[in-house]
């Protein structure tokens, strides 16, 4: 992180599909059909999605589905990476279709890859590839945004990732009290200075703030995202609010889901943002050092039955 020091005061108060494998055969839904099939070479035993099996990746074959002339199915991914050899027998692929396993695939209709998550849903076969880009059991991508980190997972997982990995400040409470400090503003670099993790409300929100050039001038920005799903983060509100010398700047929305990443959300704007020549002149001083104190507050919407409209919920 490009930060000489920064000082935490905290006032808080209290599409590669990887397909079911043949252990869970017995969920599938799918039109009346034989799951038993025979064909020449297979025990009466083997199950649809055995044969549907690509013998390179393990994932489940979508049309078009490719063959040799010995019969040695794969998938049209994998056909590309073997130099268009059979990895069974080494002869030539050619441009043989699997027609009769196409029909068979067609035919058939799956759980959802996330099923061990919780999604209940079953869809036809190529539906399923739909669902799954937008499950909202998929898992999450680390929102720590000072590495391209590629670890994914639950929220839990990612919370003690965030910790135990990226050693991230965690803090219980939904009000914050943030000083940035840095000896040289003018050093300005696109990397994100901070990131802090607030618990409340039994949610988990990351509370961003760093530098970046908007254009040809530098820029300060801080705002927060939510642990969790879109719909669930309508139901929270956050406001910032950086200021001295008897003026303020303050930003009132509703956090962004971390399925936005970092870089979406930071480039819509959507936060609140300091020119350098204001956090200069609420720094204070000669205005040769970047000093900020950056507040705010979390608080969840409640519905009001008789107005129709929410009302800030603050217990925490």
């Amino acid at each position: 992180m490009d930060v000489d020091n920064i000082e935490c005061v905290s006032s808080s108060d209290g599409l590669e599909d990887e397909e079911i494998h043949s252990q869970i055969t017995h969920q599938f839904s799918s039109k009346p059909i034989n799951n038993n099939i025979a064909i020449p070479g297979l025990t009466p035993a083997t199950s649809v999605h055995e044969l549907l099996e690509c013998p390179v990746c393990t994932n489940s074959m979508y049309p078009p589905i490719h063959q040799c002339h010995n019969g040695h199915t794969l998938c049209s991914t994998c056909k590309t990476r073997v130099q268009n050899r059979c990895p069974t027998c080494r002869q030539e692929l050619g441009d043989i279709r699997c027609l009769a396993l196409e029909k068979v695939a067609e035919s058939l209709e799956l759980p959802c890859r996330y099923f061990t998550s919780g999604c209940p849903e079953i869809f036809p076969y190529y539906s399923k590839l739909k669902h799954e880009a937008l499950c909202n059991f998929r898992p999450y991508s680390c929102p720590y945004a000072g590495s391209e980190c590629s670890a994914t997972g639950d929220i839990p997982f990612l919370v003690t990732h965030l910790k135990d990995d990226h050693k991230v400040d965690m803090h219980t409470g939904y009000t914050f009290n943030h000083r940035y400090v840095k000896s040289n503003p003018r050093e300005v670099e696109n990397a994100t200075w901070m990131l802090t993790v607030f618990h409340c409300f039994g949610q988990y929100f990351c509370l961003h703030f760093e530098a970046f050039q908007l254009g040809m001038a530098p820029v300060y920005m801080a705002f927060l995202r939510f642990m969790g799903d879109e719909a669930d983060a309508r139901n929270y509100s956050y406001s910032l609010e950086v200021g001295a010398n008897g003026r303020k700047l303050t930003w009132e929305g509703t956090p962004r889901s971390i399925r936005d990443s970092h870089r979406k959300v930071r480039d819509s704007h959507d936060g609140l943002i300091i020119q350098r020549n204001m956090a200069l002149f609420f720094s204070g001083g000669d205005r040769k050092e970047l000093k900020l104190r950056v507040t705010g507050k979390i608080w969840k919407e409640q519905p009001n039955p008789e107005a129709g409209v929410c009302i800030p919920n603050l217990c925490s």
